[in-house]
């Protein structure tokens, strides 16, 4: 029985920290609305210490607020906030980038292709969520050959504020990133044009600045 161990408390509570936070981006818990860490724990099938440990952590982020002995609630959508969040993570977005196209193999960028091609595959289609997801997986290959930890981690902590506001307004029928974007990204690293590449990525994330508007 030895391949039987406990699951470490830390995976318990990262498991409440991502599925509570995507329930947040999806708008499944709606902002305002109160969560309570017994209701939670009991359908995630966990104990309430690490679902309290993920709420800790979600306060932080931004995506909960909390008043000691009264309520813990999912914050408002704030324009000022998710530009806030959508320059942090542009900029670094910007500087994985210019670190990461030098660096590229051809394997780093037929990934990116590939997610391009279900990025665009999912915008045709309406599926907001497949969209969202092709572009982290996309963008997620520069933060990757980058090798820059404290970005990786900023820009994990932050994208999910721009994700709710991105994912509300395309549910209210607005429009999706152009996949075009993406094909000028991927054509500039495969140039090895690092400066052409951050002027793009410049470019993406401005237009996300401006959705916050």
């Amino acid at each position: 029985m030895q391949a039987i161990r406990p699951v470490p408390r830390t995976l318990l509570r990262d498991r409440a920290y991502a599925a509570i936070r995507d329930a947040i981006v999806a708008g499944e818990i709606e902002p305002g609305a109160v969560v309570r860490d017994a209701d939670l724990a009991e359908r995630l099938g966990l104990s309430r210490a690490p679902v309290r440990e993920a709420f800790s952590r979600l306060v932080d982020e931004g995506l909960l607020e909390s008043k000691p002995q009264s309520y813990t609630r999912v914050t408002p959508l704030v324009a000022a906030d998710v530009r806030d969040a959508a320059a942090v993570v542009g900029a670094l977005h910007e500087l994985v980038t210019r670190v990461a196209v030098p660096r590229l193999a051809d394997a780093d960028l037929a990934v990116m292709r590939a997610a391009n091609e279900r990025f665009a595959a999912a915008v045709r289609a309406g599926d907001v969520d497949a969209a969202l997801r092709a572009d982290d997986d996309l963008h997620e290959v520069l933060v990757r050959v980058s090798g820059n930890r404290a970005a990786a981690a900023t820009i994990a902590r932050y994208t999910p504020l721009i994700r709710r506001l991105e994912r509300r307004r395309f549910g209210e029928g607005g429009s999706c990133r152009s996949a075009g974007l993406h094909e000028r990204l991927i054509d500039a690293c495969a140039a090895g044009d690092a400066a052409g590449a951050v002027r793009v990525t410049a470019d993406i994330w401005r237009s996300l600045e401006e959705l916050a508007d």
